[in-house]
């Protein structure tokens, strides 16, 4: 069954709080590779190659990380904390069960990076591109993604609150079996769904973004569109 979606003219909806992050000044990290449950404070990663390299479990506090090569790294239930995420890019990053919170996340170029049954509580995704994000089960309250673009990514069975999408290419989303409350949709500079459409309920869009959905919606109630 679909649940009805709110259109621009109804109640509104709750803003996303952004992180507001006033970092002390980072000393330089001369340290070797990651470790499991390692205790990162204060430090700043600049174009380090981590690729590969296992931080599950480790805290990140304060941290900047610069232009950083992330393809294959192991950072499943990582905690980053009040951190800056600059320019990183990675194919297949491991962030599963993570904990990102007060993080900013600004012009990353990556590919496939698991999110599933992460939490992330005031994040800014701001430029860059992230193909196939992965963030299945995860739960995201004021989260917001600004002047990106995400392919594909998936939503699926995940609880966002107060999330809002401000000039983002959404390309092929899967919403399936995802909770939505207070998701800003209006701002999306282009909104495609491949899955999950009935899931839209709690969420506000544009009158121009239903019309692109209508084949989609109607294709879901199982409506045939002739002439």
């Amino acid at each position: 069954m679909v649940r009805r979606a709110v259109s621009a003219g109804g109640t509104g909806v709750k803003g996303a709080r952004r992180p507001e992050l006033r970092l002390p000044q980072p000393e330089r990290y001369e340290g070797g590779e990651l470790e499991p449950d390692g205790d990162y404070d204060g430090l700043e990663f600049f174009e380090a190659d981590l690729s590969a390299q296992d931080g599950a479990g480790a805290r990140f506090m304060d941290c900047v990380l610069t232009g950083c090569a992330l393809d294959g790294t192991r950072l499943s239930r990582a905690r980053v904390l009040d951190s800056v995420l600059a320019g990183v890019r990675g194919v297949g990053t491991d962030l599963s069960g993570a904990t990102l919170r007060d993080v900013e996340l600004t012009d990353a170029r990556l590919g496939g990076t698991q999110l599933h049954g992460a939490v992330l509580e005031r994040v800014l995704v701001r430029g860059g591109k992230i193909d196939f994000l992965n963030l299945r089960s995860a739960r995201l309250r004021d989260v917001v993604f600004e002047s990106c673009v995400l392919v594909e990514p998936d939503f699926g069975g995940a609880r966002l609150e107060r999330v809002e999408f401000v000039d983002c290419a959404l390309k092929g989303a899967d919403l399936s079996g995802a909770t939505l409350t207070d998701v800003d949709l209006r701002g999306a500079a282009s909104l495609e769904i491949a899955r999950g459409v009935d899931r839209l309920a709690g969420a506000v869009i544009s009158t121009g973004q239903l019309l692109d959905l209508a084949p989609v919606l109607a294709g879901e109630l199982g409506i045939r569109v002739e002439g």
